[in-house]
Protein backbone atom coordinates (compact mmCIF):
# COMPACT_ATOMS: atom_id res chain seq x y z
CA UNK A 1 0.00 0.00 0.00
CA UNK A 2 1.43 3.35 -0.90
CA UNK A 3 1.62 6.17 0.86
CA UNK A 4 1.93 10.08 -0.79
CA UNK A 5 2.83 12.99 1.16
CA UNK A 6 2.98 16.12 0.04
CA UNK A 7 6.16 18.42 1.43
CA UNK A 8 4.76 21.71 3.02
CA UNK A 9 7.91 24.25 3.87
CA UNK A 10 5.67 25.71 6.88
CA UNK A 11 4.49 21.96 8.32
CA UNK A 12 8.13 20.93 10.07
CA UNK A 13 6.50 16.96 10.38
CA UNK A 14 5.92 16.97 6.55
CA UNK A 15 10.13 16.92 6.52
CA UNK A 16 11.14 14.07 7.71
CA UNK A 17 9.78 10.87 6.35
CA UNK A 18 10.24 7.96 8.07
CA UNK A 19 10.95 4.34 7.15
CA UNK A 20 7.07 3.34 7.65
CA UNK A 21 5.94 5.99 4.80
CA UNK A 22 8.75 4.82 2.36
CA UNK A 23 7.83 6.08 -1.18
CA UNK A 24 10.77 5.64 -2.96
CA UNK A 25 10.42 5.10 -6.72
CA UNK A 26 13.74 2.37 -6.93
CA UNK A 27 15.00 0.57 -4.17
CA UNK A 28 19.02 -0.27 -4.36
CA UNK A 29 21.22 -3.09 -3.41
CA UNK A 30 24.52 -2.77 -1.24
CA UNK A 31 26.51 -3.35 -4.83
CA UNK A 32 25.07 -0.57 -6.49
CA UNK A 33 25.71 1.79 -4.26
CA UNK A 34 28.81 3.73 -4.84
CA UNK A 35 30.90 5.64 -2.03
CA UNK A 36 31.00 9.73 -2.15
CA UNK A 37 33.16 11.89 -0.33
CA UNK A 38 33.08 16.04 0.15
CA UNK A 39 35.51 16.85 -2.80
CA UNK A 40 34.13 20.92 -2.95
CA UNK A 41 31.64 23.73 -2.46
CA UNK A 42 30.52 25.61 -5.61
CA UNK A 43 29.16 29.11 -4.70
CA UNK A 44 28.89 32.43 -6.70
CA UNK A 45 27.78 35.96 -6.37
CA UNK A 46 24.70 35.24 -8.68
CA UNK A 47 21.38 33.76 -7.41
CA UNK A 48 22.43 30.17 -7.84
CA UNK A 49 22.15 27.50 -5.10
CA UNK A 50 25.96 26.59 -3.75
CA UNK A 51 26.24 22.97 -4.97
CA UNK A 52 28.48 20.42 -2.58
CA UNK A 53 30.13 18.40 -4.85
CA UNK A 54 30.94 14.75 -3.95
CA UNK A 55 33.44 12.41 -5.51
CA UNK A 56 33.84 8.84 -5.35
CA UNK A 57 38.07 7.77 -4.36
CA UNK A 58 38.77 7.36 -8.24
CA UNK A 59 36.77 10.71 -9.19
CA UNK A 60 34.40 8.66 -11.74
CA UNK A 61 31.53 10.00 -10.38
CA UNK A 62 30.45 13.49 -9.24
CA UNK A 63 27.57 14.46 -7.25
CA UNK A 64 26.35 17.69 -6.89
CA UNK A 65 23.95 18.64 -4.33
CA UNK A 66 21.97 21.30 -3.88
CA UNK A 67 22.84 23.03 -0.59
CA UNK A 68 21.62 25.86 1.30
CA UNK A 69 23.38 28.85 2.10
CA UNK A 70 23.04 28.28 5.31
CA UNK A 71 24.58 24.52 5.14
CA UNK A 72 26.75 26.11 2.64
CA UNK A 73 28.27 28.22 5.22
CA UNK A 74 28.31 25.84 8.06
CA UNK A 75 30.26 23.09 5.45
CA UNK A 76 32.37 25.55 5.05
CA UNK A 77 33.30 26.57 8.54
CA UNK A 78 33.44 23.35 9.61
CA UNK A 79 36.23 22.27 6.82
CA UNK A 80 38.11 25.69 7.90
CA UNK A 81 40.75 23.79 10.14
CA UNK A 82 43.02 27.24 10.85
CA UNK A 83 40.58 28.58 13.08
CA UNK A 84 38.66 26.83 16.51
CA UNK A 85 36.53 24.24 15.29
CA UNK A 86 32.39 25.54 15.47
CA UNK A 87 29.74 24.01 14.27
CA UNK A 88 25.81 24.31 15.06
CA UNK A 89 26.17 20.15 15.19
CA UNK A 90 27.06 19.81 18.71
CA UNK A 91 24.38 19.06 20.24
CA UNK A 92 22.80 16.81 17.66
CA UNK A 93 25.59 14.92 18.40
CA UNK A 94 25.94 15.39 22.19
CA UNK A 95 22.53 14.30 21.87
CA UNK A 96 22.65 11.05 19.40
CA UNK A 97 25.52 9.66 21.47
CA UNK A 98 23.50 10.11 24.90
CA UNK A 99 20.93 8.04 23.69
CA UNK A 100 23.66 5.96 21.92
CA UNK A 101 22.13 6.28 18.37
CA UNK A 102 24.03 5.95 15.38
CA UNK A 103 23.92 7.24 11.31
CA UNK A 104 25.63 4.47 10.32
CA UNK A 105 25.09 5.66 6.47
CA UNK A 106 23.51 8.10 4.30
CA UNK A 107 22.31 6.93 0.96
CA UNK A 108 20.88 9.44 -1.51
CA UNK A 109 17.38 7.90 -2.91
CA UNK A 110 14.92 10.41 -4.33
CA UNK A 111 14.67 13.88 -6.47
CA UNK A 112 11.47 15.56 -6.23
CA UNK A 113 11.40 18.74 -8.37
CA UNK A 114 14.49 20.78 -7.15
CA UNK A 115 15.12 18.64 -3.82
CA UNK A 116 17.01 16.13 -3.29
CA UNK A 117 16.35 13.35 -0.40
CA UNK A 118 18.64 10.93 1.45
CA UNK A 119 17.96 8.36 3.87
CA UNK A 120 19.93 8.02 7.09
CA UNK A 121 20.37 4.44 8.24
CA UNK A 122 20.07 4.23 12.25
CA UNK A 123 21.47 2.31 14.53
CA UNK A 124 19.67 1.36 18.21
CA UNK A 125 16.93 4.04 17.72
CA UNK A 126 14.13 2.18 19.56
CA UNK A 127 11.81 2.01 16.59
CA UNK A 128 12.74 3.22 13.58
CA UNK A 129 15.53 1.78 11.41
CA UNK A 130 16.17 4.97 8.71
CA UNK A 131 14.65 8.54 8.15
CA UNK A 132 14.46 10.38 4.96
CA UNK A 133 15.02 13.63 5.08
CA UNK A 134 16.16 16.55 2.41
CA UNK A 135 19.91 16.37 1.65
CA UNK A 136 19.77 20.55 1.58
CA UNK A 137 18.58 20.40 5.12
CA UNK A 138 21.57 17.74 6.38
CA UNK A 139 24.61 17.55 4.03
CA UNK A 140 26.85 19.90 6.89
CA UNK A 141 25.67 17.57 10.18
CA UNK A 142 26.40 13.94 7.45
CA UNK A 143 29.89 16.02 7.01
CA UNK A 144 30.47 17.07 10.79
CA UNK A 145 30.04 13.23 12.18
CA UNK A 146 31.37 11.61 8.84
CA UNK A 147 28.88 9.72 7.69
CA UNK A 148 29.29 7.41 4.81
CA UNK A 149 27.53 8.96 1.87
CA UNK A 150 26.22 7.10 -1.29
CA UNK A 151 24.61 6.86 -4.13
CA UNK A 152 23.47 4.91 -7.50
CA UNK A 153 24.89 5.78 -10.91
CA UNK A 154 21.51 6.46 -11.71
CA UNK A 155 21.00 8.97 -9.13
CA UNK A 156 24.00 10.27 -10.07
CA UNK A 157 22.77 10.91 -13.81
CA UNK A 158 19.35 12.41 -12.66
CA UNK A 159 21.39 14.64 -10.07
CA UNK A 160 23.28 16.11 -13.11
CA UNK A 161 19.58 17.00 -15.38
CA UNK A 162 18.44 18.51 -11.74
CA UNK A 163 21.77 20.52 -12.05
CA UNK A 164 21.18 21.49 -15.23
CA UNK A 165 17.41 22.42 -14.72
CA UNK A 166 18.43 24.59 -12.14
CA UNK A 167 21.37 26.95 -14.18
CA UNK A 168 17.92 27.37 -16.59
CA UNK A 169 16.13 28.83 -13.33
CA UNK A 170 19.21 30.89 -11.99
CA UNK A 171 19.55 32.54 -15.74
CA UNK A 172 15.87 33.47 -15.80
CA UNK A 173 16.28 34.97 -12.45
CA UNK A 174 19.17 36.74 -13.61
CA UNK A 175 17.46 38.32 -16.81
CA UNK A 176 14.13 38.98 -15.13
CA UNK A 177 15.57 40.59 -11.90
CA UNK A 178 12.04 42.45 -10.61
CA UNK A 179 11.32 38.39 -9.73
CA UNK A 180 13.34 39.31 -6.74
CA UNK A 181 11.65 42.57 -5.75
CA UNK A 182 11.40 43.16 -1.74
CA UNK A 183 8.02 41.06 -0.93
CA UNK A 184 8.25 41.18 2.53
CA UNK A 185 9.02 44.35 5.33
CA UNK A 186 12.17 42.52 6.55
CA UNK A 187 14.14 42.17 3.48
CA UNK A 188 15.94 44.64 2.89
Amino acid sequence: MKQQQELKSDDISSQYVFSADLVEGKSFSDKDLIRLKAYGLSVSSDFARPFLLLKDDKHEFTLPVAVNPLEAGVALSQANKSVAPTTPHRFTQVLLGSLHIEIEKAVFVEIKGHFQFIRLFLKNHPSESSIKVRADEVMSLCLHLDIPLFATKEYIAKSRVMNAEMDVVSADIKAHPAILQKSHPYIM
